[in-house]
């Protein structure tokens, strides 16, 4: 799979950047980079063949929520982000098929409105006694990589990808000029972390509840999940 990061890819997933998007630490913006984008390219692949790239640490900054805190942002660099997006599709490709009904947040076609019909519909239709809304406390800050890799590995087993999305968990973070290590968590705004995280939360939530959970249920239950927040919802037979 790793043999699929080539040129002509890689120059079709940078016309899928934002114009506008942040340039990270190295100050590169998106249009600069643009203005030699063959030259930039054909190196990127390059040391990409020669296993001498390397992703540059994300640079952190924090956006405010509507609650008053803050929301820590990571800002991949121009070649980063297109080596993401590439590796985004590859992933998306792959496990698409294997991610269940319940999962909206962050894949083809599906929306938070999506997401927001099918609890409507559950609701009116359903004998619902019950609707628990949850989001994972900063998730994106502190998945296990452990175990997101060994979710990844279920159906990637080409060690070139698996080496690289390793590479990318561990570039670090910038925060105010000082560096920070990452032995844990994928960076929220780096172009791969949405579908690393369907991926982990696929294994380790969805298939967990419509495995393990709801067999154990008597009465109807079903989860609906966006991303890191999920509202499951059941209604329980009277005996």
């Amino acid at each position: 799979m790793h043999h699929l990061l080539k040129g002509e890819f890689l120059k079709e997933c940078f016309q899928r950047l934002k114009r506008d998007a942040a340039a990270g630490v190295d100050g590169v913006t998106v249009k600069e980079y643009e203005a030699n984008l063959e030259d930039n390219i054909k190196d990127l692949v390059t040391r990409m063949k020669a296993w001498k790239y390397r992703p540059q640490t994300v640079r952190r900054v924090y956006i405010p929520k509507g609650d008053g805190s803050k929301r820590p942002l990571g800002i991949p660099a121009v070649e980063d982000k297109i080596v993401q997006m590439g590796m985004k599709q590859i992933l998306e490709e792959v496990f698409e098929g294997e991610f269940l009904d319940v999962s909206y947040g962050f894949r083809p076609n599906r929306s938070c409105h999506d997401a927001l019909d099918a609890l409507d519909k559950c609701i009116m239709t359903k004998p619902i006694n019950y609707v628990v809304d949850m989001d994972i406390e900063k998730f994106f800050d502190t998945v296990d990589h452990k175990w997101l890799i060994e979710a990844v590995e279920q159906r990637i087993s080409d060690k070139n990808i698996l080496r690289l999305i390793v590479r990318f968990l561990k570039a670090g973070v910038m925060e105010e000029g000082k560096y920070r290590e990452t032995d844990k968590g994928t960076p929220q705004g780096g172009i791969i972390s949405p579908i690393l995280a369907n991926i982990y939360l696929h294994y380790i939530l969805d298939k967990w509840f419509q495995e393990k959970v709801k067999p154990q249920l008597k009465g109807y239950a079903q989860m609906i999940r966006y991303a890191d927040d999920c509202a499951p919802r059941e209604q329980r037979r009277v005996a």
